[in-house]
């Protein structure tokens, strides 16, 4: 016996949610690390960038403002330029006060206190040329611009290109990190998937591999099932054929032996008006009356009809004498040309159409039935159809008993179908379709009085 795939698929299906959840958590792992960089270095140093890049503007207009007072003329006085420098202190130590703030992870403090540094330095050196020339010395602010505050500009320039060079060093780190985080995600995903389409090629392929035995094993099963249904059936045939065998010569032979004593008892000596005679004549009948009765369920239980002259013939026999055992008028129609089927077939379709007719007097409560045979060149339609109150929901005919499961049986025997169709109120109708072998044309039906002769001689 196939062991069940149920555990090993529950396995795999383990292992692949497993699989499923790792790959979503580290997925969103890496989706995590790329808002933490974007939101904590690329977003930081780009904002950082721009206020650099306003203070680099701002020492750039001082250097202007510078080399302005440089070259002026002694008059008019320098102190003239104090509220350039003035707006322009503002705003850069509004910028240097945001950059500060800001201070990105790329940069280290000795960098940002050296332009912090330098920025002082040289406000504290521009005050004290704008205090010399508010006293009137022109000349000393000059000398102290020229010597001592005109040389810091180019220091606070170079020391916010560096911290610019620094934010976009850090900045291009940042995309390189993101571009690895990129094909490595891009990776790691195409990856998962070709595992997972591994996974479920490998699960597919063994699905189909255990289907596949198991319907191999069920077709051998089947199979198996059949043969036994067929020998069970051909061992019920042969024993009801043994058993009227048995009824007819045996016990038919001892009722007719025993019926011919009675009548030559009778006859010897015994008065007419004596009591004995009526007995005699009372068992007589009895006698009779039971070999009938035998011979009749002699014919029942394996039809000699049918090995002499066909199916057919043999239905319309059986129709007759159910009519006047059940009481329920049946009619048989043969259309086509009747072919002679004897032997195992015309035995099962024999008892799927007196199965038919059974559960017809027994359970329809139809006023008549009517049993239908079509003949073509390559098949056999036969409808045994009864006019009664149906099959109710709860009996539906994919739910009835053995005596369906023994004409499916038969049918199958056959390569054959049969089909139950029911309506409440409508009737039941069993239909059964069978193909036709080669056979010879079925002979002429004989008349009443030559069958009565047939099974009489038979007798």
């Amino acid at each position: 016996m196939t062991k069940s795939p149920t555990a090993r698929l529950l396995l795999g299906l383990l292992i692949t949610l497993v699989a499923i959840a790792a790959f979503s958590s580290y997925s969103l792992y890496e989706i995590n690390s790329l808002r933490k960089l974007q939101t904590n270095i690329i977003d930081i140093d780009r904002h950082d960038s721009l206020l650099l890049i306003r203070i680099q503007n701002d020492v750039s207009t001082i250097g202007l403002r510078l080399r302005d007072m440089a070259q002026s003329p002694v008059t008019p006085s320098i102190t003239r330029y104090r509220n350039d420098f003035s707006a322009l202190e503002e705003d850069l130590m509004a910028a240097l006060a945001q950059e500060t703030e800001l201070h990105p992870t790329s940069r280290s403090a000795k960098q940002q206190a050296e332009l912090l540094s330098g920025i002082k330095t040289f406000w504290r050196t521009a005050d004290r040329v704008f205090e010399i020339a508010r006293r009137g010395d022109e000349k000393e602010a000059r000398d102290v611009l020229t010597s001592e505050l005109y040389p810091q500009r180019p220091i606070l320039s170079a020391n916010v290109s560096h911290l610019l060079e620094v934010d976009n060093l850090s900045e291009a780190d940042a995309d390189s990190k993101i571009a690895r985080i990129y094909a490595g995600a891009a990776r790691d995903t195409y990856a998962f998937l070709a595992a997972a389409i591994v996974t479920i090629l490998g699960t597919s392929l063994y699905l189909i591999h255990s289907n596949r035995r198991i319907f191999d094993q069920l077709a051998a099963l089947s199979t198996q099932r059949r043969v036994l249904a067929a020998k069970l059936i051909s061992i019920q045939e042969e024993v009801l054929r043994s058993v009227s065998r048995e009824l007819h010569d045996e016990f038919g032979q001892i009722l007719t032996a025993v019926s011919t004593m009675l009548t030559r008892a009778e006859r010897k000596g015994v008065p007419a008006d004596s009591p004995l005679r009526t007995e005699l004549g009372e068992v007589r009948a009895i006698t009779h009356s039971t070999l009938e009765k035998i011979r009749s369920l002699s014919q029942m239980l394996h039809p000699a009809v049918i090995d002499d002259y066909g199916l057919a013939k043999g239905i319309e026999w059986y129709t007759e004498v159910f009519q006047r055992q059940a009481g329920l008028p049946t009619k048989v129609t043969v259309h086509g040309e009747p072919v002679r089927i004897t032997g195992q077939p015309a035995i099962h379709c024999f008892r799927i159409v007196q199965e038919a007719l059974t559960n017809a007097a027994k359970h329809s409560g139809s006023s008549r039935a009517d049993v239908e045979l079509i003949f073509s060149l390559d098949a056999l339609q036969i409808t045994v159809q009864d006019y009664g109150r149906g099959l109710p929901q709860s009996k539906r005919p994919d739910k009835r008993g053995l005596g369906l499961i023994a004409m499916r049986e038969r049918a199958e025997l056959l390569s054959g179908t049969v089909d139950v169709s029911s309506a409440p109120g409508v009737g039941t109708t069993v239909s059964l379709l069978i193909p036709l072998p080669h056979c010879e044309p079925e002979t002429e039906i004989l008349s009443r009085e030559d069958e009565e002769e047939v099974l009489s001689t038979r007798s």
